[in-house]
């Protein structure tokens, strides 16, 4: 393990009733009693980087711990963009891959558990390992890459603790006493110490979802006729109507059809194909998809955010033509194939592209599928069984990824969010503790016009969040992509964190940061805005003109603005506005094209300089 070095930091456990114990750490001795509840703690006080260490316990059986590092720690917490692994981004990183490994960063994956009943002392399971190439795909990319830029810099044991789950909201990783002050949260987490009630929706999920699969098999006419399955190259498929793929299903002549639909396509392969191994990229599809060459079953993925990328066995391949089936399954609105994805095939270094005109035919037509009920995203759940067991671990900081689960409600996430920061500082007993967090990237289709929108309602919730003492903001707006929640660029938004780090937590003070709104100053027709973090200058990055600033009059209609840099700070003017009162800037789910950044590549945040109160410290 990597136990927090400069610190006070604590050693528990359990043992019988008013049980002695002595822990033998760095040639020192420390003597304990346990409680009579066989609850017993040391402290160990301003341990200093470095290892391996050994630590031993005794009470009337001995434990002897190995390999015990002293260096930083973080918790790495939120919802998927945490969870996200290696193996997830591996097609941008397979160098990385490739030399990742080192002893000196440690990493501890909290199993996903959640409870209802209240804060847990203990952790089902977990284990410490190092990284190595055992294990390296399976870790969090973000972590991973984070780690690294710290052991690099400053060559002291990191240790990172994962503790996050995909999909979930912030409410879920709080605990039941910051939820006072969201009474519908704190209800719905009440309600659910009820066992019996979570058990009686469970099952009336699994039913209604079993009979909606069960039901979708047994009508689906690609398997009516057992001899001759859909899933096989003889099938003639003459008479199926063709689409474009990539593209969607829904926007032709099925409409807003759910529940199975086939997918063909046919690819000429030339003789020296046959037989070998492949690689075949499927792109995203929505909802679930099975995948068959030449009949054979090639993978499957069973919702719609993974990449499909599966794996063709040697011997399916042969020369001449070659069938691709997709047996597609839409539970609910639009499906079919995401655009802006790779939609290939790879033998060996030849890619055969497999967009284009593919046959399609209705196998069974289902009514919408409700999804199921995710307990594990319900109020106090997540911090009951994940973050409680966890407080007593004194840790350096905290990064935290989340937020896409809230949009939809960003005027609570602002006031949801400084909450849950508080609320763990709390019971880290660490009012200093750092909390870093990533500001949500950029993600759906761009705009023509200005206009609101949740998302960047998000941003601006999480950018007021840096009024509290500790915190400290990595803006991604420019490391996502329009049709993936989940971009695979996560290197970039590790090394964000960690100059966010670098500057707030080990205090080097000639680190910058990306440019954030200061304030703003009407000067006629136009607008001055002032940032802070501006480095060693403003640019717009790529030359031209700045772009995605937004103007408006006293009516509040943004109408596009032009700008430009005046030194340190932004004039903001549009020449049928005279009389302006306000700007946004990067104001959109997606601001393609926003580029205003400082000179050392960092971009600056979204802002709106409307019913703004966060005031830059």
């Amino acid at each position: 393990m990597v136990l927090q070095r400069n610190a006070k930091i604590s050693i528990w456990g359990w043992a019988a009733p008013n049980e002695k114990i002595t822990v033998r750490f760095l040639d020192t001795r420390y003597k304990t009693k346990a409680n009579h509840n066989g609850e017993w703690s040391v402290i160990f006080k301003d341990l200093e980087a470095g290892g391996p260490h050994t630590m031993t316990i005794e009470a009337s059986n001995s434990i002897t711990l190995h390999d015990i590092l002293i260096g930083d720690v973080w918790v790495c917490s939120g919802q998927s963009q945490m969870d996200i692994n290696m193996q997830r981004v591996s097609p941008l990183y397979e160098e990385e891959i490739k030399n990742a490994g080192n002893d000196k960063i440690r990493y501890f994956v909290v199993p996903t558990v959640f409870n209802f009943q209240g804060p847990q002392q203990d952790l089902p399971s977990g284990k410490w390992e190092s990284i190595s190439q055992n294990n390296i795909l399976s870790v969090s990319a973000i972590a991973y890459f984070f780690a690294d830029e710290l052991f690099q810099k400053y060559k002291v044991p990191i240790g990172m603790i994962r503790s996050s789950l995909g999909g979930s909201p912030a409410e879920a990783w709080m605990s039941e006493e910051a939820l006072k002050e969201f009474p519908e949260h704190l209800e719905e987490a009440l309600k659910h110490k009820d066992t019996a009630y979570i058990q009686g929706i469970q099952q009336a999920d699994r039913n209604r979802i079993g009979s909606w699969y069960r039901r979708s098999f047994e009508n689906d006419k690609g398997y009516q006729d057992p001899k001759a399955p859909w899933t096989e190259p003889e099938v003639d498929v003459s008479e199926w109507p063709v689409m474009k793929v990539p593209g969607y299903y829904s926007d032709g002549e099925l409409g807003m059809t759910n529940g199975v639909i086939w997918f063909r396509k046919d690819v000429d392969l030339p003789p020296e194909f046959a037989g070998k191994p492949a690689k075949l990229n499927m792109g995203r599809i929505v909802d679930a998809d099975s995948v068959f060459v030449n009949g054979v079953f090639v993978g499957s993925v069973g919702y719609q955010y993974p990449p499909r990328r599966y794996t063709v066995p040697e011997n399916v391949l042969k020369s001449g033509v070659n069938t691709i089936v997709v047996r597609l399954i839409s539970n609910m609105g639009k499906g079919g194939f995401v655009p802006d994805n790779p939609y290939e095939l790879i033998v060996g270094n030849k890619t055969i592209d497999l967009k284009g005109e593919w046959h399609y035919h209705l196998g069974t037509q289902m009514e919408p599928l409700q999804g199921q009920t995710f307990f594990r995203w319900k109020p106090t759940g997540l911090f009951n069984g994940m973050i409680a067991p966890l407080t007593n671990y004194i840790v350096k900081g905290v990064l935290w990824y989340q937020g896409e689960s809230n949009a939809g409600r960003p005027d609570e996430y602002a006031r949801l969010f400084p909450a849950l920061i508080q609320d763990w500082k709390n019971h880290w007993k660490q009012d200093e503790l750092p909390f870093l967090f990533v500001q949500l990237h950029n993600f759906m289709e761009t705009k023509d016009q200005p206009s609101d929108s949740y998302w960047a309602r998000t941003r601006e919730a999480q950018l007021k969040a840096l009024e509290l003492p500790n915190t400290g903001m990595a803006v991604a707006i420019d490391l996502g992509v329009w049709n993936d929640i989940h971009p695979l660029n996560k290197k970039d938004v590790a090394k964000r964190l960690a100059l966010t780090a670098y500057k707030k937590v080990y205090h080097e003070e000639d680190v910058v940061l990306s440019p954030l709104y200061e304030s703003m100053q009407v000067l006629g027709d136009s607008i001055l805005i002032t940032f802070t973090e501006t480095g060693s200058g403003l640019i717009a990055k790529g030359g031209g003109e700045l772009k995605y600033f937004a103007i408006a009059s006293a009516d509040m209609h943004f109408v596009w603005a032009k700008a430009k840099i005046s030194g340190n700070k932004v004039i903001v003017w549009n020449d049928k506005i005279q009389k302006p009162v306000a700007v946004r800037y990067a104001w959109a789910d997606n601001p393609e094209g926003a580029n205003l950044y400082n000179k050392e590549g960092l971009p600056a945040s979204p802002f709106r300089t409307d019913d703004w109160t966060y005031k830059n410290e």
